[in-house]
């Protein structure tokens, strides 16, 4: 495991692991974390081995928001859209990954963090994680996409309650809302993340992609769009091996060797 920057870079196999690494200010997601965390993304999203990602934090804190000290002498608008144009532009390159990314989150997953995990495909929670939207505090809001992607996972009544309150959600809370997909023991949370990535690489990548693809259409778009790009995506697998070869081996009772073809 190397550091590159404040991010530690771990390859698993067929699984890409970056994690966040500023201990000491809770993983607070700076300009250079944020740089350092995309590069990590882009070089996993760019290695033919690898075929899922996962992006984890410590044990308190998957990130407990943005690097405030670069924020607070912005004296406007104009200023801050200089200065953080970019930096918030990495989420939506995150978010438009063509791998299927995880966010594997203990602790803290506030503001930025709590953008960062919904920017990822899946969400993994240990017991002790907590989740919220807490700038009103700071007098802004969420600006790396969560009053979106929050609203369209817990809905609009939730969202607006987080946003305007700042109210956190346990990870109970978050998996009975749909905002995470499972919650486990913090000692076991990197473990469940890999057993998903894993599983996830093991079957067709080529359909892996399409059917991320397919799902965020039908969150991000109207249904008519959605199920139209739905279409889309299943008809061209068809043109691909990996259709071929994993319809065979259902036939023939067999496990598939997908080659990504």
């Amino acid at each position: 495991m190397n550091v590159e920057r404040e991010v530690l870079i771990e390859r698993d196999g067929p699984v890409g692991i970056a994690t966040l690494h500023r201990p000491h200010a809770l993983n607070a997601l700076s300009l250079s974390t944020m740089k350092a965390l995309e590069a990590a993304l882009t070089e996993f999203e760019a290695a033919p081995e690898i075929r899922a990602i996962i992006v984890t934090g410590g044990p308190r804190a998957f990130a407990a928001g943005a690097d405030i000290g670069e924020m607070k002498d912005l004296a406007s608008g104009k200023a801050a859209r200089a200065a953080l144009g970019e930096h918030l532009a990495r989420w939506d390159r995150i978010g438009r990954l063509k791998k299927p990314t995880i966010a594997a989150v203990a602790g803290y997953a506030l503001g930025g963090g709590c953008e960062l995990a919904l920017a990822c495909d899946l969400i993994v929670a240990a017991e002790n994680a907590v989740f919220g939207q807490p700038e009103i505090q700071l007098g802004v809001i969420p600006g790396a996409g969560g009053t979106q992607r929050l609203t369209k996972a817990v809905g609009k009544a939730l969202a607006m309650d987080m946003a305007l309150t700042g109210r956190r959600l346990s990870a109970r809370e978050a998996l009975e809302r749909g905002l995470v997909c499972r919650v486990v023991a913090p000692e076991v949370l990197l473990d469940e993340a890999k057993r998903m990535a894993r599983r996830i690489a093991e079957l067709a990548p080529l359909a892996a992609r399409a059917a991320k693809l397919a799902v965020a259409a039908a969150v991000d778009r109207g249904l008519d769009a959605g199920l139209k790009a739905e279409r889309e995506a299943f008809y061209a697998l068809f043109d691909t091996n990996d259709q071929a070869e994993g319809m065979r081996a259902f036939a023939e009772k067999r496990a598939p060797a997908f080659e990504g073809r």
